[in-house]
């Protein structure tokens, strides 16, 4: 497997005390497949030792979800980090607000923020994965029923009490950003951000501006940017799996793998991958604190931990924003400025 030297917490999360190493492992794919939005069946075993290999190359923070398998992501990262010493154990950030129906695994999680089940979902997490605080928790989307300011005051008090070190919020945008600054300070936003979609420029200087860090996730745009990814790749899929029925593998793919093939072009330069050009595309974005890359087995994690270190040229930010123009892909703007 990669031999490369390890990664350096180089990056701060805004202005937490967090340093985070350009890339982190998402764990939103090892939760399995058996629930709305899943990518199909999984091996808890490969995805321990997915993780475990990340580590070993230096990563240090795991993204994870409440909703990610309805609980089981959450449970894998545990099971993961068994037995690594309090000095050796990886940041965990996990999110809340998404809520399912134990019942009935098929059925949409809800969005709920509701300040009464705040709580609940916080104590949720922290016995799923075995901590006494989450180094960062996040609201995963706007809740409908409960404005920005009632949850973010009560992720403000956990935060004063020691369960959250930081807080953040995921899928906001700038004006709902600004309501919760004026509450307590933002540590962060996980936004989506690829070459695909870009959309989340605006949030990132938003952030920018405000101390507030960033860690995108879907850099790779689930895949589309590793060249692993053909119509009939698609067609094979697991049924289980989200990214079957999902536009940007169907009516948006011929434009989206002509990005990938120019990202190729640009890897054979630097004798890396498409996927670790695509990584190293937002963490070449100002305000960027991090990336999250998924990963389901440990020798994926060899396609992709160069872009972690890679600098892409002012030409080949230039070459990727000409194609990503001439194909029609996507929205927002081509290049960081």
């Amino acid at each position: 497997m990669n031999d490369a030297t390890t990664l350096e917490p180089a990056r701060r999360l805004g202005t937490t005390d967090l340093r985070l190493t350009p890339i982190g492992f998402g764990a939103w794919a090892i939760g399995g497949g058996d629930w709305t939005f899943g990518w199909g069946a999984q091996d808890d075993a490969d995805s321990v030792a997915a993780i475990r290999y990340a580590l070993e190359l230096g990563v240090n923070w795991i993204d994870t979800a409440a909703v990610y398998g309805l609980g089981h992501s959450e449970e894998v990262v545990a099971k993961a980090l068994e037995g690594i010493p309090d000095g050796d154990r990886p940041y965990v950030f996990t999110k809340g607000g998404l809520v399912w129906n134990p019942d009935d695994r098929s059925a949409a999680p809800q969005r709920s923020m509701a300040v009464d089940g705040i709580r609940g979902q916080v104590e949720g997490s922290l016995r799923r994965l075995g901590v006494d605080t989450i180094d960062l928790y996040q609201v995963h989307w706007p809740a409908a029923e409960t404005s920005v300011e009632e949850y973010w005051q009560a992720l403000v008090d956990l935060r004063s009490e020691g369960k959250l070190r930081a807080i953040g919020l995921s899928n906001h945008n700038p004006e709902q950003l600004a309501r919760a600054e004026a509450i307590g300070h933002v540590d962060s936003l996980q936004p989506p951000f690829s070459a695909i979609h870009r959309d989340a420029a605006e949030e990132i200087a938003w952030c920018r501006e405000h101390g507030t860090g960033v860690i995108v996730y879907s850099p790779m745009q689930s895949g589309l940017l590793t060249g692993a990814f053909s119509a009939e790749r698609v067609a094979g899929l697991d049924d289980g799996d989200w990214r079957k029925r999902h536009p940007d593998f169907t009516t948006k793919l011929d434009a989206n793998l002509a990005v990938q093939r120019a990202m190729a072009v640009v890897g054979e330069r630097y004798g890396v991958s498409s996927a670790a050009v695509a990584v190293a595309w937002t963490l070449a974005w100002d305000g960027v604190s991090g990336a999250i890359v998924g990963a389901r087995r440990p020798d994926q994690i060899d396609g992709f931990i160069a872009g972690a270190t890679l600098a892409l040229t002012d030409a080949d930010l230039t070459e990727i924003a000409t194609a990503i123009e001439q194909a029609g892909a996507g929205e927002g703007p081509t290049r960081p400025s």
